[in-house]
């Protein structure tokens, strides 16, 4: 059995601000080993469920945060960016599931450092009429590849995310937003062992795969109409108004074009810190 797990942080046990998850933050290096802790739960529970091989992906920011010294060794590590791919970098049809570890809300909702890929610089994303954020992205994704998404951790509202889009996936909420910036969290060794003993349940119960629809429309809100304006360069982009592109096509084409689309906003603009 093959796991694939994404490893993003802002869902990470223990931490609910900037400093904890953006470097040079004052905790970011504590933010790191708990990022590579909660991974390492994943990982131990995936083995526990019968897996010989995960592949890690490092999905969050420079994606260069997960500690290699400190995970565990019989799993491969993917990291560094510019990836293709981004946060399902690795990720193929060969894999039996994937593990969504340390994910965040989307854009626009009241969890712990919610954002939708970019911050500020994306208000909304519809995936055909339904709002959604990376969880849903992925999850979309996820199922193209014929892979179902077995487990979820983050805070109690991106677990709550997660199940809106597929209520099979077992999610661990590892704190409980009091705001953007504030949670009540659930103590580390507490959390970590919840992750574990989720991942083996979860690995061994997996459910059916239903196949998604051929095609799919991508909708994004940016808060510039600069970027809306660059992103027509690219071929079947258009533009809603001023500022919402619509791109329709295979769920993977559309994830591969969206990942071009954050290097041709990031080039566009001067994008500040999501928080």
């Amino acid at each position: 059995m093959k796991i694939y797990i994404s490893a993003d942080m802002e869902g990470i046990t223990g931490v609910v601000d900037a400093e904890d998850v953006q470097p040079p933050g004052r905790d970011y290096e504590r933010g790191r080993v708990l990022m590579t802790e909660d991974t390492n739960a994943a990982i131990r529970g995936a083995y526990d469920a019968g897996a010989t091989a995960v592949l890690v992906n490092d999905a969050h920011g420079p994606m260069r945060n997960l500690l290699p010294e400190l995970l565990d060794p019989r799993a491969t590590l993917i990291k560094g960016r510019p990836k293709p791919l981004g946060m399902m970098e690795g990720l193929t049809s060969e894999y039996d599931a994937a593990l969504c570890i340390g994910y965040h809300a989307r854009a626009g909702v009241l969890g712990v450092l919610s954002h939708s890929f970019m911050g500020h610089e994306i208000e909304d994303i519809w995936l055909d009429d339904q709002l959604t954020g990376e969880i849903g992205l992925f999850h979309a994704a996820a199922l193209a590849y014929g892979v179902p998404v077995a487990l979820l951790t983050g805070d109690d509202t991106a677990c709550a995310e997660m199940k809106a889009w597929d209520p099979t996936v077992a999610t661990v909420p590892v704190k409980y937003a009091k705001d953007r910036f504030a949670a009540e969290l659930v103590p580390v060794a507490e959390a970590q062992a919840a992750i574990e003993a989720t991942a083996a349940s979860a690995l061994r119960n997996l459910p059916s795969v239903t196949p998604p629809p051929a095609d799919r429309r991508l909708t994004v809100r940016w808060q510039s109409a600069s970027v809306a304006s660059h992103l027509t360069a690219i071929p079947g982009v258009t533009r809603d108004d001023d500022r919402t592109t619509t791109a329709s096509g295979p769920m993977l084409h559309l994830y591969r074009l969206f990942n071009l689309y954050l290097r041709v906003a990031t080039a566009v603009t001067t994008n500040p810190p999501y928080c």
